[in-house]
């Protein structure tokens, strides 16, 4: 089977987040099990050419060109555009991670033009919107795909209400709840209870609360002055603030921010890290988080985070409702007895719920069925 992937942006600084890991890890899974899978997207911040390689997965790149001062919804590539009658015609399936933009609407509408087994998995990016671009790109162009897609896959109940939302009753009939999933991973050197290291590593913006982590550190120093803390990831609009509020609080000497992470580096520091910490609220479903969960780092998440009610259940980490219990709960985490309960029913969670295997196979009945 050949399979098309598409999503929005590829770059060496991840700055697209999320849904790249994704397409990767469900392209590899499909790799694995014979099937030829392959990455579409735009590509932008590499030194020399676009790479026609991602981590093992075919990968068609197209320069990106910034239409018009609006994230991610302003980069297309003309050329992206010209190809994707004939890109989406080659696939046996072509599998859309759909968001309101100029490279993924236009894919998944050749998709439907030409008659393609068409999948919409749409990451938490598709909600109820009140801006103008929004409502207008979901008259355009996002009710026809999503009612005319043959499977929409979401994440969380509450993401498949929001697509309800947006397309209006009846409600979508083909919806299918798919989980991300995270390849297995050994687990990771046992921390030996010294010399924590607390680690944040997702983007620098304001819903994900980095600052939140920073404000947290002092309190946790008094308790383990011999911590050590790292904040990473692209800058969306919050690297300053992490700075300033790591500057009032004398804290340069204590907080690494070595910016965007490789995907090698992220698992990397990962295993070093004694507890992931993520402050975001209404994260649909952190694929850092399940990376953390697949080496044993336990992780502390927020009560909106899709994935808190599984951390909870399995004591894989902590959940907490506001920033004011990060402290105790990392705090908590540090208890050596606590910490190695933890990370082995971390690392159980993300080989058994969140097993790629089981996504994959998953994945292959919804293909089959279209």
């Amino acid at each position: 089977m050949r399979v098309l992937h598409a999503v929005t942006l590829h770059s060496p600084t991840h700055a697209f987040g999320g849904p790249v890991r994704v397409a990767l890890n469900l392209a590899k899974g499909l790799k694995e099990r014979g099937h030829e899978a392959g990455l579409l997207a735009l590509g932008d911040g590499f030194d020399s050419a676009l790479p026609t390689d991602v981590e093992g997965v075919p990968a068609r790149l197209y320069q990106a060109r910034r239409l018009a001062p609006l994230g991610f919804s302003g980069i297309t590539s003309p050329a992206l555009l010209g190809s994707a009658r004939r890109l989406v015609r080659e696939a046996d399936v072509v599998h859309v991670h759909l968001a309101r933009d100029l490279v993924t609407l236009p894919v998944a509408l050749a998709a439907l033009r030409a008659g393609r087994p068409l999948v919409l998995q749409t990451h938490g990016m598709v909600d109820p919107s009140g801006k103008a671009l929004a409502k207008v790109l979901d008259a355009l162009a996002v009710r026809r795909l999503l009612r005319g897609a043959g499977a929409v896959l979401y994440l969380t109940e509450h993401e498949r209400a929001g697509l309800d939302a947006v397309v209006g009753a009846p409600p979508l009939a083909r919806a299918v709840r798919l989980v991300n999933g995270v390849p297995a991973q050994e687990p990771r050197t046992p921390w030996d209870g010294t010399a924590p290291h607390l680690v944040y590593a997702a983007r620098l913006q304001a819903r994900k609360r980095p600052t939140d982590f920073v404000a947290a550190i002092p309190a946790l120093l008094a308790a383990h002055p011999d911590a050590r803390f790292t904040v990473a990831g692209p800058d969306e609009g919050e690297l300053g603030a992490v700075r300033a509020l790591v500057d009032t609080l004398g804290l340069r000497d204590k907080v690494a921010l070595p910016g965007p992470l490789s995907g090698e580096a992220m698992l990397r520091t990962l295993r070093e890290a004694t507890v992931y910490v993520l402050p975001a609220v209404d994260e649909p479903f952190p694929m850092s988080v399940l990376e953390a969960l697949s080496v044993g780092t336990p992780a502390v998440v927020t009560t909106s985070n899709g994935l808190a009610k599984d951390i909870a259940r399995a004591g894989a980490g902590r959940v907490v409702t506001t920033a004011d219990g990060l402290a105790p709960a990392v705090g908590d985490l540090l208890d050596p007895a606590h910490h190695a309960e933890a990370s082995r029913a971390a690392h159980a969670l993300a080989g058994g719920t969140f097993a790629m295997d089981a996504v994959v196979d998953r994945l292959l009945t919804v293909y089959e069925g279209l």
